[in-house]
């Protein structure tokens, strides 16, 4: 193994330069991305995981140094707004953790169960976490020096500014970067990728390939066996169109607002310097023109002038990301709607595996298998959860949110053991484990999802002198006074 040969750029292709360049800085393989000049990365207001802290921890790069190249802010958790009409569940807050979250979580699943059983009590995961009040008080995620306790959390950030930044760090690692078309990919008899031909005719032969060209997959759909699993049955949302607006307030709020519309969702993401905003919809509900009068609307914008960018996805997965001498990266490999922004965190889990596996083969293909197994299972595990949001959802005002509403029988067993267990006042702590549900999301986020779309009995009793409820009020002052130690998050 001498030569690893990138096609694409973008974040997709120079994250996988990084890891790869770092992963292989002892082995002597040559990395180089080519990059055609004739793509433009759309720079809209993206969203991250935690695990994006991980990617920079591992090449030691500082978020003083990268934040501000980026416009990035950070991201406490997501805000779910209009997706529940059940009373005292319009909104609710899907948080990241917090070393504090044991003084208070118990209390959450206590009260979760009590309503889940028919129990009124509340259950809304917004008031029992400190990340969801961070994030309500417009506070910065980081506390004062004395306060030693730390929330987890995750960025915001300009993507087109992140694949430059991400750029000028692999070239620093000594990833060679090539400007030019890719017009032709040489297969051999034994189809294996040889090379690919550029534009002008060159020629640039490798042992490896990386196909980071996004929904085409130039590269990884030259094999035959390279197969598309489609979501399309279950996720109804192929297209979004993005509008960037104004800063009205310099005191931001940490997190990521999600907003029900009437065919799809909004997201609200402030970098900086402007907000990003974005209306994800099924264009079997609604056209394009329409979907941006309504987003237009939502965002109360009169000027007609504004610049609007429309995209369209293509919902699934490959049933193959390493095929032959090829691993297909980013949208080449597959896409799960932007819903809980975990495409940056496949691309790191798909290319990290890849580093694991390969090695561990002494870098041939012989736990090619292996590999596509854990992608797929990574892939179908957080579909299952985004897929969640829709199923549970009690709108019943347009046909997009009925017809969601009836996926039921398009789920996973898992999950409809799952919802089977919480309806049945089953612990689903245990459940979750058991199922195998924690390997894609951790137990306090299926509470979350399950609360905060107020998935409880329509008919509920008063609580009675068993039922204590003194841990909520508990609760609610243990975080009331844990916000003190935070300062207001102003962005200059």
């Amino acid at each position: 193994m001498k030569k690893i040969i990138i096609v694409g750029g973008g974040t997709a292709g120079w994250m996988a330069a990084n890891i790869l360049a770092y992963s292989f800085k002892k082995s002597n393989i040559e990395i180089c991305l080519i990059e055609s000049p004739e793509i433009s990365t759309v720079g809209v207001g993206e969203g991250s995981t935690p695990a994006l802290r991980n990617f920079f921890d591992l090449l030691n790069i500082k978020e003083s140094d990268w934040m501000p190249a980026c416009n990035a802010t950070f991201k406490t958790g997501i805000r779910f707004n209009d997706w529940s009409t059940v009373k005292d569940y319009e909104s609710y807050f899907h948080s990241f953790p917090s070393e504090l979250d044991f003084h208070t979580q118990n209390s959450f699943f206590y009260n979760a169960r009590l309503r889940a059983s028919g129990i009124n009590v509340n259950a809304n995961p917004s008031d029992f976490y400190l990340s969801s009040s961070i994030s309500q008080l417009r506070k910065h995620p980081i506390p004062k020096e004395n306060f030693p306790f730390e929330i987890d959390y995750a960025y915001h950030f300009d993507s087109s500014l992140l694949g430059k930044y991400l750029q000028k760090v692999a070239k620093d690692l000594g990833v060679k970067h090539v400007v030019a078309h890719v017009e032709n990919i040489k297969i051999t008899r034994e189809d294996r990728v040889s090379s690919v031909e550029l534009k002008n005719g060159e020629v640039v032969k490798g042992d490896f390939f990386i196909d980071c060209t996004g929904f085409k997959g130039v590269i990884i759909n030259q094999f035959p066996d390279t197969e598309f699993v489609s979501y399309g049955s279950q996720l109804l949302n192929d297209s979004a169109v993005t509008i960037s607006t104004p800063l009205t307030n310099r005191k931001i709020s940490a997190a990521t607002e999600s907003t029900a519309l009437d065919c799809g969702w909004t997201w609200k993401i402030p970098l900086t310097n402007r907000y990003g905003n974005g209306y994800v919809y099924s264009s079997k509900h609604i056209s394009k023109e329409d979907a941006e009068k309504e987003l237009k609307t939502h965002l109360n914008i009169l000027d007609d002038n504004i610049a609007v960018r429309h995209l369209s996805f293509k919902l699934g997965r490959n049933n193959k990301h390493w095929n032959r001498n090829c691993l297909a990266v980013g949208l080449s490999q597959g896409f799960i709607e932007p819903l809980e922004a975990t495409a940056l965190l496949l691309i790191q889990q798909t290319v990290g595996k890849f580093v694991d596996y390969f090695e561990k083969g002494k870098f041939t293909n012989k736990y090619q298998t292996d590999f596509n197994n854990s992608v797929n299972s990574d892939f179908d595990g957080i579909k299952e959860y985004v897929l969640l949001h829709y199923t549970l959802n009690t709108r019943r005002d347009t046909p997009y949110w009925i017809e969601n509403s009836k996926n039921f029988s398009n789920m996973d067993a898992r999950i409809l053991k799952l919802l089977h267990g919480w309806r049945n006042g089953a612990d689903i702590s245990q459940l979750i484990v058991k199922l195998g549900l924690s390997e894609y999301y951790p137990i306090p986020s299926w509470y979350a999802i399950l609360s905060g779309n107020g998935y409880f009995p329509q008919d509920l009793n008063l609580p009675n002198r068993n039922h204590t409820n003194d841990n909520f009020k508990d609760a609610k002052l243990f975080i009331q006074r844990c916000t003190m130690n935070y300062i207001d998050y102003e962005v200059k």
